[in-house]
């Protein structure tokens, strides 16, 4: 959902539509909606994730205080600002110009220092303690290649984090006939459901780069509150950490 970042080739489509978004990127009541709903647990996901590899407690101020950590398609940073808030010295990379644009004048206002890059992973050139993406892999037109760039921007001993859909007939009730047709959190076509990922599929392309799952979660919405939750229901949405 956030946006499309790969390397070669680039879905220029979708880079194209998540630009047109740019701009209310940061409304809560916009068509970023659901990711405003879902950014509470998926901070504090990758907060827990990487407090735990690295051997950090998980409250106090700044608990990622000394780590580097690189967003791929970071759309508007939505997730950076969260992670900086918490220590981390954040990169942002996404492949629209529009979101890092909206990204940098947003964290300039916030007075958060966050390095925003237009382009993809492999520009970066540098390593990085923990490399996220979320909401990103069901959008890219070549999960191995895109994965092959994250790869190479994590740092020996780091760890890669990682949201999306999981490609099941509940996950296409859900987060397209729910999402965008009747709910209409989402513009429509948003999403394609022959797109999203499944763990054993992901699970794979990451083997291939020398990355192993170590843990996988779900990820629910309940309605009654308008909020989402951790779950081991992996059926529709999962968050998942891998290392090397």
């Amino acid at each position: 959902m956030e946006s499309a970042a790969s390397r070669a080739p680039i879905d220029q489509a979708e880079v194209e539509k998540f630009s047109g978004l740019a701009a209310n990127w940061w409304d809560p009541f916009g068509p970023m909606a659901p990711l405003h709903a879902m950014n509470p647990t998926r901070v504090r996901y990758v907060r827990d994730r990487l407090c735990d590899h690295f051997g950090r407690a998980s409250e106090g101020k700044a608990p990622l205080a000394g780590l580097s950590v690189l967003d791929v398609g970071c759309g508007a940073g939505l997730l950076c600002e969260p992670l900086a808030r918490l220590g981390a010295a954040v990169t942002g990379v996404d492949a629209s110009e529009a979101a890092i644009e909206a990204a940098r004048a947003h964290a300039e206002g916030a007075g958060l220092a966050i390095d925003y890059v237009a382009g993809n992973a492999a520009d970066i050139g540098r390593t990085f303690d923990a490399v996220v993406t979320m909401e990103v892999v069901e959008h890219v037109p070549d999960l191995a290649a895109f994965l092959g760039d994250a790869e190479q921007a994590l740092a020996p001993g780091g760890v890669f984090l990682a949201a999306t859909l999981n490609r099941t007939l509940k996950s296409y009730a859900a987060a397209i006939i729910g999402a965008e047709y009747v709910l209409r959190w989402l513009p429509r076509g948003t999403h394609d459901w022959k797109k999203f990922v499944r763990p054993a599929e992901f699970a794979r392309a990451l083997r291939a780069h020398g990355l192993r799952i170590v843990d996988l979660t779900g990820v629910e919405f309940a309605a009654s509150t308008a909020t989402f939750a951790l779950t081991r229901d992996v059926d529709v949405n999962y968050l998942l950490s891998a290392t090397r």
